[in-house]
């Protein structure tokens, strides 16, 4: 009988750890879920203003079309992504084209010295670090996550109700990577 309350107080403690170690899984699947759902909310953002930069560059840098059509396909490839590969692809593509406008723009000073242009750059700009903010924040909890994952013994509830690894939002173009240069 004493052998019998034994095993089922075991037993019980194994269903309580089992419990309370789902609970946390689940907790960190929905922070990467959400941090997820920050980077897409800030992405949108800054898919949103770029139609205004746009438009503010056209009337100054009528001889560099090109480079508004790379901006205006670099967004709608962004907008069309989906899936976390296809949009880190898409994002760092955005992400050369905004700067290579950016470029332009330095060789035009009235254009540069546009309210409207200063004020959808700096715009741009806090969207560029939010989404930077974003990112750090969704790989944090991806780190979390992928840790109780594949750390023993949170790995055998893991894979008891199906949790999986999760990718990170990385930078892949390596001039972001890269240290800026300074000269003096």
């Amino acid at each position: 009988m004493i052998a019998l309350w034994v095993i089922l107080g075991v037993v019980v403690l194994i269903g309580f750890w089992a419990v309370g170690i789902y609970n946390g899984l689940v907790q960190l699947r929905v922070n990467v879920n959400n941090g997820w759902s920050q980077i897409d909310v800030q992405l949108k953002r800054r898919h949103d203003l770029i139609p205004n930069l746009v438009e503010t560059a056209k009337g100054y840098l009528k001889h560099e079309n090109e480079t508004l059509v790379n901006v205006i396909k670099a967004r709608q490839q962004a907008v069309d992504a989906s899936g976390l590969k296809d949009k880190q692809e898409a994002e760092n593509f955005l992400s050369g084209t905004l700067r290579s406008l950016f470029a332009v723009t330095e060789n035009y000073p009235n254009l540069k010295a546009d309210r409207q242009m200063m004020q959808l750059h700096e715009e741009l700009t806090s969207t560029e670090n939010k989404i930077s903010f974003a990112r750090q924040y969704y790989n944090d909890e991806v780190g979390r996550l992928n840790t109780a994952v594949q750390s023993f013994p949170d790995n055998i509830v893991a894979n008891a109700f199906n949790f999986k690894k999760r990718e990170f939002f990385e930078i892949e173009d390596q001039s972001e990577k890269k240290a800026p240069e300074v000269k003096f």
